[in-house]
C-alpha cells in the first residue's frame, strides 16, 4: 500500500507573493496625513482673516511646508502599502516624517498663539 504523499508547502517567496498588501501602521498614516494636509490648509485660511505681520507671513509659510511634509508621509505610507518587498523601510520612513510634520504644526500652533494680539 502507496502511503499518501506529504502536503506541498510553497516557499516563502510564494507565498508573500501571492497575499495581499499588507497594510500596518501605513494604513492609519495615509488618511491621518491627508487629514493633517486639510488642518495646515484650513489654518492659513482662517490666518487670513486677520490683520497681516511679518509673523503671521512667517507662520504661513511653515504651516504650506507642513502641509508638504504631510504629503511626503501619505506618499510614502501609500507606497509601503503597495510595495512587496521593501514596505517596511518606506513605513518606518512614513512614521517618521509624519511625526516631524507633527512636531512643526505644534510649533506652528504656538507660534501663532503667541503672534496673536
Amino acid at each position: 500500500m502507496k502511503e499518501p504523499a506529504a502536503p506541498h508547502f510553497t516557499p516563502d517567496a510564494d507565498r508573500v507573493a501571492n497575499q495581499p498588501p499588507r497594510a500596518g501602521l501605513s494604513a492609519h498614516i495615509l488618511p491621518t496625513s491627508a487629514t493633517m494636509i486639510g488642518v495646515c490648509m484650513t489654518v492659513l485660511s482662517i490666518g487670513h482673516l486677520g490683520a497681516g505681520s511679518e509673523w503671521h507671513m512667517l507662520i504661513d509659510k511653515v504651516l504650506a511646508v507642513d502641509a508638504l511634509v504631510f504629503l511626503v508621509s501619505a506618499l510614502l505610507s501609500f507606497i509601503s502599502m503597495r510595495s512587496s518587498r521593501s514596505g517596511l523601510s518606506y513605513e518606518s520612513r512614513a512614521e517618521l516624517v509624519f511625526i516631524a510634520g507633527l512636531g512643526v504644526l505644534a510649533l506652528g500652533a504656538v507660534a501663532l498663539a503667541f503672534a496673536i494680539k
